[in-house]
């Protein structure tokens, strides 16, 4: 009997690229990552947490403001700018008193629910190899961890967007499927109007929110969707302006906004207002600022001390140029790859980030503008390189490794700090409050806490940073003073008898002189001289109207002076 020869059939070749590898990875990993995420996320919250008040003035702003919404109720009402952060703090104070750490506590609820809602949101809506940068980003990047412990509204914000994307996602999709359906679909259009309404209560530029409604529906020709949209916001909008009439008789979040927005020099209304090539000039300067260099600095690809003496077109003209080109042209194949949810949370981040281009002055310089929108702006960019490396090849592998690059410097970038801040949180929790500050902020600080204690109730100080003065100084009212008043165009210091008088009518029984340093990381670079060009020429023509009554340290010292107005 002849042997039968057996052969053996080996198994097709897999036609499976690394990006469909990392989608069906995901399909199966998908909670595991989103837990993984969630922990590191809280995690270096925890290592990063601050346990003060940040030297940039606004974060103790709001406390203010929620403090006030209470205890000068209804006399009160936030018109800085948008109102709902701080009215938000107002009902912890109203529950719990004024509790600096558990403010902050919610902020850190506030950035794991952002990551959170985020994650919900873009999942299976782009590939996995742009949503695991992305998703990253949000959950780990530096300064997002530095808000989280802090009382800006950016955490507040993180999580509003989220939701705002969650229910925008949930509704798109719905529409696509069963067109509009009043009343199977009520909840999910009640909960997208309320998101959109609460983002744009918390950050006046997310008001873009209802154009970028109106362009996305009517570019699709629904007209029921773009009505239903515009019902469901203005319901919770029109119950709010109810309120607020009825309570603080019609106070309006752009009122005090709008006019220092429209200035040239937002510290000196007497440049007058900017017009239209002034507007532009923004936009471009802004552009090169968040664009060119912020952006890479939160993606840590960027020294976030260099400092250059070049014109901004110079240092950052090309970066920006050609890093809008990506954005676009990523933005351009969601729009032809229909990927229409994305499609809408990104036209809401550009239209966001155009418009605080364009209103805010060049000089304020935060990175906390862009971060807000980086991670679609993110996932414009992202999508753009997949697109065009989607065929098998190297430019997956070289796209595998830039994104390995980008998540492993974020994650280094986050732990360094928070690593460092570490020791610092300790002694502030342990009680140590002016820990961590430079001696400026210290003696300042201090002076602060030392007026709360040592003047009288019926006394007011003027500060260059009230807020701030109000939060050491266990809720005395300060007067805030954030520009040379009564400015003489010939000195530019205030002129003596009109400052005096403006002092006087406002019944201001004192002011600190700081020395507030204009380089936090160099003593010798100057201070801010606000307070000291207001007090210089008084002091030249009545010296006997200010009395030294009190200084704080040695060197970078504050003082404190009382006017006597009659003397």
């Amino acid at each position: 009997m002849s042997q039968v020869k057996k052969t053996t059939v080996s198994p097709p070749k897999s036609n499976a690229t690394f990006y469909s590898k990392v989608d069906s990875w995901l399909n199966k990993n998908e909670k595991k990552l989103f837990r993984v995420l969630l922990v590191l996320c809280a995690f270096l919250a925890l290592i990063s947490f601050n346990a003060r008040i940040s030297e940039a003035h606004d974060d103790a702003l709001y406390l203010e403001g929620g403090w006030r919404f209470v205890n000068e109720f209804p006399d009160y009402f936030y018109a800085q700018n948008a109102p709902l952060y701080p009215l938000f703090l107002a009902i912890l104070v109203k529950l719990f008193g004024f509790k600096l750490i558990l403010f902050k506590l919610f902020s850190v609820a506030f950035t794991l629910l952002g990551f959170t809602f985020m994650f919900k949101a873009l999942i299976r809506r782009v590939p996995a190899v742009v949503f695991i940068p992305v998703i990253t980003f949000q959950a780990v990047n530096h300064l997002i961890m530095y808000y989280a412990s802090m009382t800006f509204t950016e955490a507040f914000f993180f999580f509003l967007q989220g939701l705002f994307f969650f229910y925008s996602g949930k509704m798109i999709d719905l529409v696509n499927s069963e067109g509009v359906n009043y009343r199977s679909q009520l909840k999910v259009w009640l909960m997208f109007g309320f998101s959109m309404f609460l983002l744009t209560t918390c950050k006046s530029a997310a008001i873009v929110a209802l154009p970028v409604v109106v362009l996305y529906f009517a570019v699709e020709k629904n007209w029921k969707a773009l009505g239903m949209s515009l019902a469901s916001f203005g319901v919770y909008k029109l119950l709010y302006e109810i309120l607020v009439r009825l309570i603080w008789h019609g106070q309006n979040q752009f009122k005090d906004q709008s006019r220092i927005l429209l200035q040239k020099d937002p510290y000196n209304k007497s440049l007058g207002n900017e017009d239209l090539s002034g507007f532009i000039q923004r936009f471009i300067d802004n552009s090169n600022l968040y664009i060119g260099k912020r952006f890479y600095q939160l993606l840590g690809w960027r020294d976030e001390n260099y400092v250059t003496d070049k014109p901004l077109m110079d240092e950052y003209g090309f970066v920006t140029f050609l890093s809008l080109v990506i954005i676009f042209i990523g933005f351009w194949f969601l729009l032809k790859h229909k990927k229409k949810s994305i499609v809408f949370f990104s036209l809401f981040a550009l239209a966001q980030t155009a418009l605080s281009f364009l209103i805010l002055a060049a000089r304020w310089d935060q990175a906390r503008i862009i971060l807000v929108t980086m991670p679609m702006l993110l996932t414009c960019m992202l999508y753009a390189f997949y697109h065009f490396t989607s065929k098998p090849g190297i430019g997956q592998s070289v796209y595998a490794v830039i994104a390995l690059i980008m998540i492993s410097s974020l994650i280094i970038s986050s732990f360094k700090r928070g690593m460092k801040n570490i020791p610092i949180v300790q002694k502030n929790l342990k009680g140590d409050t002016y820990y961590g500050y430079t001696p400026d902020w210290i003696n300042f600080l201090k002076c602060s806490e030392w007026c709360a204690d040592s003047l009288g109730k019926e006394s007011l100080v003027a500060s260059r940073k009230a807020p701030m003065s109000f939060v050491y100084g266990k809720g005395k009212k300060f007067f805030p003073v954030y520009s040379v008043i009564k400015k003489d165009s010939t000195t530019e210091q205030s002129h003596p008898d009109s400052a005096l008088a403006y002092f006087r009518v406002n019944k201001v029984t004192h002011v600190m002189l700081p020395t507030l340093r204009l380089n936090p990381n160099d003593a010798s670079a100057g201070f801010i001289n606000t307070i000291h060009n207001i007090l210089a020429p008084i002091a030249q023509k009545y010296p006997q109207k200010l009395k030294l009554i009190h200084t704080e340290g040695s060197f970078e010292e504050c003082a404190v002076y009382e006017f006597q107005y009659d003397k």
